[in-house]
């Protein structure tokens, strides 16, 4: 059985939400960055982890895809276009959406107070909106891929939340409709209910 360590207020919740679209069972070690349990899985601290038997993997992305390929679902066979074209719209979320949000995170309270430059975020505000707008016109159908829901998507629809939570608009509403759907996942609501 699956254990994935790490706050449901984390990206820990992409691999959660993954399993649960995979029906897969996991136990759940419901903990923040740099806590004893976060550092016995990863030594950095950082979260999440996913403990599989003895192995245990860090980094979500990393995780997604592991149990993407060995499942066999919610991804394209290595080796094919679509595949490429998933790991594409993969990288697009984690370098035009992940990293703008988790910037913004790092100087409202990640870094000390002495690091942060708080007015950074209205320029994070303006580089996400143009970015979410870019990506709202690659979406092909209710997924981002057209009729197929893939990783691409838990990480772009986690980031959209994000987005929300952290005040950052998104009014787009071919964007809107999609995270919203997103939402309404059955095993979105069983991973947010954790």
């Amino acid at each position: 059985m699956y254990d994935v360590i790490g706050s449901t207020k984390s990206r820990a919740f992409r691999v959660m939400w993954m399993l649960e679209e995979l029906e897969e069972p996991y136990t759940h070690t419901d903990v923040g960055p740099h806590s004893d349990a976060a550092r016995m899985a990863n030594p950095s601290g950082k979260i999440p982890a996913l403990r599989d038997g003895d192995a245990v993997l860090t980094d979500s992305t990393a995780i997604l895809t592991y149990l993407a390929d060995k499942h066999g679902k919610l991804t394209y066979p290595a080796g094919t276009v679509e595949r490429a074209q998933q790991d594409a719209l993969t990288h697009t979320a984690l370098d035009e959406l992940d990293a703008v949000l988790w910037t913004a995170a790092r100087h409202s309270f990640v870094l000390p107070e002495e690091q942060r430059v708080p007015q950074v975020k209205d320029s994070l505000k303006w580089e996400f909106a143009r970015n979410a707008a870019r990506l709202a016109e690659r979406i092909e159908g209710p997924f981002l891929m057209g009729d197929r829901m893939t990783i691409a998507d838990i990480i772009t629809a986690h980031c959209l939340n994000w987005a929300y939570g952290a005040k950052f608009p998104v009014e787009d509403e071919c964007l809107l409709s999609y995270a919203k759907a997103m939402r309404g996942r059955e095993a979105f609501k069983r991973a947010a209910g954790k």
